[in-house]
């Protein structure tokens, strides 16, 4: 993959995401896909990130926009960053009650690509903002 084509799976990614597209989203992911969830544990496989895929549109309704894609030359890995709008819509499990709080959050993404998808994603945000934004 060069780097175009890398940039090109990413922004795919992305807007499959905003679009609400689970399949085509989890389309472009490979089966052994390595998930490290922010500031939470690493998870490995497309079932993994299915599941986790379902509870996070459970608890939340995201878009992300201002989004920078970045690829490196040889099209193997590369680096989104974005702004999170977001609606805290149900209680997740250890973090404060839900009520529809909204946030607007910074969050940045690391990507592996490997035959044509992404093989390893990595996600950022400040865990201490987003708190600090649902408790006002």
């Amino acid at each position: 993959m060069n780097q175009q084509n890398t940039i090109n799976l990413v922004e795919n990614y992305y807007a499959a995401f905003n679009g609400g597209d689970m399949e085509a989203f989890l389309n472009l992911l490979t089966d052994d896909v390595i998930h490290d969830i922010n500031q939470g544990k690493r998870e490995v496989g497309k079932e993994a990130f299915t599941q986790f895929m379902a509870c996070m549109n459970f608890n939340y309704k995201e878009q992300l926009v201002d989004m920078v894609v970045m690829a490196s030359k040889n099209g193997q890995r590369a680096a989104a960053e974005f702004v999170v709008l977001g609606e805290y819509l149900k209680t997740d499990e250890g973090l404060p009650a839900a009520n529809g709080q909204k946030y607007q959050l910074p969050a940045g993404a690391f990507f592996e690509v490997r035959d044509n998808k992404v093989a390893r994603i990595t996600n950022y945000y400040n865990l201490e903002d987003w708190i600090s934004q649902v408790n006002r």
